[in-house]
């Protein structure tokens, strides 16, 4: 297949990646359950700056690559060390075939070492894509051991019918329904109901974005239980962030 030998090594995206990692924390005792990796450049370059060279040619070896950077630099980190599990974004779009296509990820933990049963799967529903599609990816990522994650929950296409077809273990909600949600009564009510929902279907929830001290404390008030954000620590490049919660109980 001229997907499989276009991205088999991850090569034939010929830009050198490295990763940021920001930390997904317990918003009350302050204990990381994950570090999401993000691509930056070599030289700490944005993720802007790297994404704006891919395109449908080097679609599935960026993917490729983005997995096996982050995977083999989360071991040198030791990231899995205290139990945090390493979160990494893919493309729904560029996984050709689910099981095919994880093969470079499965070798490349086994060469460093890095635990399967620590990784989470993430994409953003901000991606038009083929809901037969995904949920053929998601499925065998659950049943290879994988935890799954949707991320931007509430900014996409597919929203609630994808949730209704397909309960992943952990909903990002969208930084837009936390931006100021201290101010804002009806923020406060959707994000209420969506924690209440989602813990009815026993969906762990991350509310991402959280850029103050008054937001975090909103959302303590509100029940949430994992935060991410800038409030909380912003993305180290190649190193393990440490969250500073200083509102935490």
């Amino acid at each position: 297949m001229a997907k499989c030998e276009g991205c088999r090594d991850g090569f034939a995206f010929d830009h050198a990646i490295s990763m940021a990692f920001q930390p997904i924390t317990h918003i009350r005792t302050g204990r990381v359950f994950a570090h999401e990796a993000l691509v930056r450049g070599v030289g700490g370059e944005s993720a802007g700056a790297i994404l704006a060279r891919v395109d449908d040619s080097n679609l599935y070896a960026f993917d490729q690559r983005c997995r096996v950077t982050a995977i083999d630099l989360a071991n040198r980190l030791g990231l899995a060390a205290d139990g945090a599990y390493l979160s990494i974004n893919f493309m729904p779009n560029a996984v050709y075939e689910p099981r095919a296509c994880i093969r470079l990820t499965l070798a490349t933990a086994a060469q460093t070492g890095f635990p399967l049963n620590r990784l989470i799967f993430e994409f953003t529903e901000a991606e038009r894509i083929d809901t037969d599609h995904l949920l053929n990816i998601l499925h065998t990522y659950r049943e290879m051991g994988f935890k799954t994650a949707i991320d931007d929950f509430g900014a996409g296409y597919s929203g609630l019918g994808l949730l209704a077809k397909f309960q992943p273990d952990i909903v990002k909600l969208d930084m837009e329904l936390i931006r100021g949600i201290d101010r804002d009564g009806v923020k406060r009510r959707i994000v209420s109901s969506l924690l209440k929902m989602l813990k009815d279907l026993g969906v762990e929830v991350v509310c991402e974005g959280v850029e103050t001290d008054a937001e975090l404390a909103t959302l303590r008030e509100l029940g949430a239980t994992l935060v991410q954000g800038y409030a909380i620590a912003r993305p180290a490049f190649e190193r393990l962030a440490k969250p500073d919660l200083a509102l935490a109980d």
